[in-house]
C-alpha cells in the first residue's frame, strides 16, 4: 500500500513535498488530474464526479488512504463522499481541518466543544468554488466561536501557475489582497486556502504586510498526517520510490512540476 495524495492540477505537489520530507519511509503515489483543472470554477456536482473518479483509480494503485490536496475537492465534495460512498476499509482525508486546528490552537483530533479563540479577524483566500461552498466556515463553527472570516474568491490564480505565468499570478494576487483589505482593512491572520497558493506564499505575505499571520496548509497537513499513521499504521505500506500520475499530458506536466519543487518530477499517464 502507499498513501495517494490527489489534486486537481499541480497544487498538491506543495502538501506533496511537505509530507514527503516529514515522513520520508512512508511510500506515495501522486495524482493530478490536470486535464480538468482547475476545479475551483466548477460546481459541486462536477467536482464531485471528478474526485471520486480519481479517488477510484488511485485505489487501483494500492492508496487505502488518499488525501484530498485540493481545497475545492475538499470543500465541495469530501463530506458527501465520506458520508455515502467511502467503503470501511478506505479513508479519504482533507486539508481544511489541520489548517483549522492550527488556527484555532487546537490538539489534533480535539472533538471538545467551540470555544473563543484570539484570532477574531481572518481573511480567506480561495478558490470560487471553495469560497461558494462556505466549508471553511463550517469546519471553523465546529471549533470557534465568534471569528469573523471574509473570503476572497481568487479567480484566474490557479491558472496562471499551472500555465507557468507567474507574473500575471503575482499581479492577480495583488489584486484579490487589495479587494479584501476593502472589505476587511486589518485582517488578524490568513488562509492560504488553496494548494496552489504557497507557490505565491512571498507575494501573499508582502501584499498583506507583517502584521498579518499568514496559515499555509503543507506542513500543518504534513503534521496531522504522521499523527493520524501513528494511529493507523496498517494504512503504511512498504516503501517504494514515489509514483507521479497525470490526465494531463504526461511531458508537459513533468516540466512544470519540475520548475515548482526544482527537483525531477517524471509523470506517466494516468
Amino acid at each position: 500500500m502507499a498513501v495517494g495524495i490527489f489534486d486537481s492540477g499541480l497544487g498538491g505537489l506543495t502538501v506533496l513535498d511537505a509530507v514527503s520530507k516529514r515522513l520520508p519511509e512512508v511510500p506515495f503515489v501522486y495524482f493530478g488530474d490536470n486535464a480538468h483543472a482547475p476545479y475551483g470554477v466548477r460546481d459541486a456536482d462536477d467536482v464531485y464526479a471528478l474526485t471520486t473518479s480519481a479517488v477510484e483509480r488511485m485505489w487501483q494503485e494500492g492508496c487505502d488512504l488518499v488525501i484530498l490536496a485540493c481545497n475545492t475537492a475538499s470543500a465541495a465534495a469530501l463530506r458527501r463522499m465520506q458520508e455515502s460512498w467511502v467503503p470501511r476499509e478506505k479513508r479519504v482525508l482533507g486539508v481544511f481541518v489541520p489548517l483549522i486546528e492550527a488556527l484555532t490552537e487546537r490538539q489534533w483530533g480535539d472533538n471538545s466543544p467551540p470555544r473563543e479563540v484570539e484570532v477574531k479577524h481572518v481573511a480567506l483566500f480561495a478558490t470560487p468554488a471553495t469560497v461558494r461552498s462556505r466549508a471553511f466556515q463550517r469546519e471553523l463553527a465546529f471549533r470557534a466561536i465568534g471569528v469573523d472570516v471574509e473570503a476572497q474568491a481568487c479567480g484566474g490564480v490557479v491558472d496562471a501557475i499551472e500555465e507557468g505565468d507567474m507574473i500575471l499570478a503575482e499581479a492577480l494576487v495583488r489584486s484579490h489582497v487589495d479587494a479584501l483589505k476593502r472589505k476587511m482593512p486589518d485582517p488578524e491572520a490568513a488562509i492560504l486556502g488553496c494548494t496552489h497558493y504557497p507557490l505565491m506564499e512571498d507575494i501573499f505575505r508582502d501584499a498583506l504586510g507583517p502584521d498579518v499571520k499568514v496559515y499555509s496548509q503543507a506542513n500543518l497537513v504534513a503534521e496531522s498526517l504522521a499523527d493520524y499513521l501513528e494511529r493507523h499504521p496498517a494504512m503504511i505500506g512498504p516503501g517504494e520510490a514515489p509514483r507521479f500520475l497525470t490526465t494531463g499530458d504526461p511531458r508537459r506536466v513533468s516540466s512544470r512540476a519540475t520548475q515548482f519543487l526544482r527537483r525531477q518530477i517524471e509523470f506517466t499517464a494516468a
